[in-house]
């Protein structure tokens, strides 16, 4: 008979390798690996031969970073999605698009089971596996890490290393680097290690060599740089007037941001399983095209559409975090999303200084901005009169005079 097929979400890092060697062990299963290539640059190096020598059959690594950009980042980005006030979800919005195609592949290849190497403790897990709940229900999930057969033979690295020496599994697991570390197009986390210390500052000198996408703010040059962006439709189609699609716009947006030291973030965030947890973000790109976004918006938007809009935001962010991107409730946001930005068409130029990023101007062939109506001279257009404001005034305050006089009868 056919043994079962299993296809593993594999990074060739010390967990998922050993994952690897693990399940075909354990479930005497045919494991295809598959790595989506989102930006990870030469973390992909070598690992078609890493897999088939661990134990895969065969290894899928899909170039996935012009999806990622158009159908997840700029979507989520015209929503103007950020988690807790600061988190702008660059782990949260790859795991949708991994998970999406693992059950291709496991269709595709008649696999009965998708695995990956996600732990217990963490958001990941349920991202993945609610995604595969909402695009293939049939097929089923192994997590390792929620398996107690496996987290007694595995309860900490040693053991995963001393398994790895053990069957010849080439690791890089290290005490230099005593943190993880999940990079994509449109950033980088660190978490774990001394990271856990919320006390610990990683932007002190010691610590610079940590990063990676970007220079420390006080390293980055001592002249300021103007960028434009243009945008269509709430999506940036150009920088500095040359025609990018999503994948080129975010790489260039990278490029300058890191350059400057913008975009990191360190924050405590609540974890949808109920913890607390640390983290550290590089987002040098992703931070510029959201500053750039809401810009563009504040002249083309209309006020109410735009309120509307901004009320939903911490709903949708929490959705993207929780890894409900493909729930119909995320879906139905993105539609009145999508309606906001037709008309979020124009330019915008920042100044990109030290970690800053300085608006200096915005203009639209579809501005909401009258200078006419807004100036402080005369108003050539007669379109405001100043003498309506009374009654307006009148009325918004009655419901006040009357709470307060009952809160005078009260005394």
């Amino acid at each position: 008979m056919a043994k079962d097929k299993i296809v593993l979400a594999y990074s060739g890092g010390l967990d998922t390798s050993v994952i690897l060697k693990w399940l075909k062990e354990t479930y005497d299963a045919e494991i295809i690996a598959f790595t989506a290539d989102i930006g990870q640059k030469d973390e992909l190096d070598g690992l078609e031969e890493k897999a088939l020598a661990t134990g895969a059959s065969k290894i899928y690594i899909d170039d996935l970073r012009e999806e990622f950009a158009k159908d997840f980042i700029y979507p989520m980005f015209q929503a103007g999605a950020l988690y807790e006030g600061q988190y702008l979800l660059g782990t949260s919005i790859a795991r949708p698009l991994i998970a999406k195609r693992m059950v291709e592949i496991a269709r595709a290849e008649g696999a009965t089971y998708i695995a990956h190497g996600a732990t217990g403790k963490g958001n990941d897990q349920i991202r993945f596996e609610l995604t595969a709940a909402a695009l293939a229900p049939e097929i089923e999930v192994i997590a390792p890490w929620r398996i107690e057969q496996f987290r007694e033979e595995f309860p900490g690295r040693a053991e995963m290393i001393a398994y790895a020496e053990k069957h010849n599994i080439p690791v890089q697991a290290s005490a230099a680097k005593p943190y993880s570390m999940d990079r994509n197009l449109l950033h980088i986390s660190f978490e774990s290690g001394m990271l856990e210390d919320p006390w610990f500052d990683p932007s002190a000198d010691e610590n610079k060599g940590m990063y990676v996408l970007s220079v420390a703010p006080e390293d980055a040059p001592d002249q300021a740089e103007y960028v434009e962006l243009t945008f269509e439709a709430g999506n940036c189609v150009a920088i500095n007037n040359e025609s990018l699609n999503p994948l080129a716009a975010m790489e260039k947006l990278n490029e300058l941001g890191g350059k400057h030291g913008i975009g990191r973030v360190d924050m405590v965030e609540n974890r949808f399983v109920g913890m607390k947890s640390r983290g550290v973000y590089e987002t040098p790109g992703g931070s510029i095209l959201f500053a750039a976004h809401r810009k563009m918006e504040s002249l083309t938007m209309d006020r109410d559409v735009m309120h509307l809009r901004d009320s939903l935001i911490a709903k949708y962010a929490t959705l993207v975090y929780n890894g409900f991107w493909f729930a119909p409730e995320r879906l139905a946001l993105q539609a009145l999303v999508t309606e906001s930005q037709k008309n979020v068409t124009g330019v915008v130029r920042l100044k990109l200084y030290k970690g800053n990023i300085i608006g200096a101007g915005v203009k639209s062939p579809v501005s909401l901005y009258n200078p006419d109506i807004a100036t402080m001279e005369a108003d050539p257009s007669k379109a405001y009169d100043q003498g309506d404001a009374t009654g307006f005034i009148r009325l918004n305050a009655l419901r006040l005079k009357v709470a307060s006089g009952v809160e005078q009868n009260k005394k």
